[in-house]
């Protein structure tokens, strides 16, 4: 399956360009073959736009702009995965979907590791820690930005039979470690793909520094952007997928019986 991302900076605060913009890198995607297309978090409205601005733009998983991504899907053939604002009664939260080249909904998720104020001020966590679904023959796992640097969620999925974590973030400087090495080391550890779509340029104070990337279960790129606005491209390989999976042991090695007081916090009685 070839996955495309879409690394670019969204027109915050306005869901009807970031929807045309979605729109244009779908065809541009789908035209050079990729069956998946990925956006940045809270691609439709912005990010660092401020509580109130991110509540007047939240929609249902099933609103408006989902039926308008829906379309997308259908009319260019290819799977599109976006992050946005989600409203579930008075709760917002920052969520991701993925529609299907039929316009069908394969999964929902909702970001359960916030972030800094911007995180905490706008939403509440997601609960639902592992959210899978298949696409073209892929079994994919969803995570939004500071997610995955838990390796407790990331080791989830891949016990849960994940090939591939598709994640949608919005990472600022001074924080390139994560794509630079993080990424690598996730996919390696866990013998999965890893794709990174990450946002560019500054929104509101914040410098974001692009690098989104897709990792292969070696832990070597097979894509990769600089700073600037780009569409990247990266097909995925099973053969590559079970070869590493074979020389990687660490899902046959590990002994879990050791590890429970992990998920105790800091402090806790044992």
């Amino acid at each position: 399956m070839k996955v495309a991302i879409f690394q670019g900076p969204d027109n915050s605060y306005d869901v009807e360009q970031n929807l045309q913009q979605l729109a244009q890198q779908a065809e541009l995607a789908a035209a050079q073959g990729a069956g998946l297309i990925m956006t940045s978090e809270m691609f439709l409205s912005g990010y660092n736009i401020g509580a109130d601005e991110i509540a007047a733009r939240a929609q249902s998983v099933d609103g408006d702009a989902a039926t308008r991504v829906a379309a997308i899907a259908k009319a260019q053939k290819i799977a599109i995965l976006y992050g946005y604002p989600e409203r579930d009664g008075e709760r917002i939260y920052n969520a991701a979907q993925v529609f299907d080249s039929d316009g069908q909904r394969l999964a929902a998720y909702r970001k359960t590791h916030l972030f800094s104020d911007i995180d905490h001020d706008a939403f509440s966590p997601g609960e639902n820690a592992s959210v899978t679904f298949m696409l073209d023959g892929w079994c994919i796992g969803l995570l939004i930005c500071y997610d995955v640097e838990f390796p407790e969620n990331m080791r989830r999925l891949a016990l849960d039979g994940v090939d591939f974590v598709a994640v949608p973030t919005a990472l600022m400087r001074p924080y390139e470690f994560v794509p630079q090495k993080m990424l690598p080391t996730r996919a390696f550890e866990n013998g999965v793909f890893v794709a990174y779509a990450n946002r560019c340029r500054n929104e509101n104070g914040l410098d974001y520094c692009g690098l989104s990337c897709i990792v292969g279960p070696d832990g070597v790129d097979l894509a990769r952007a600089a700073e600037d606005e780009l569409l990247i491209f990266a097909t995925l390989d099973r053969e590559l997928l079970e070869q590493w999976r074979g020389i990687n042991t660490y899902a046959q090695d590990r002994r879990p019986e050791l590890y429970a007081a992990i998920g105790s916090k800091p402090g806790a009685e044992k």
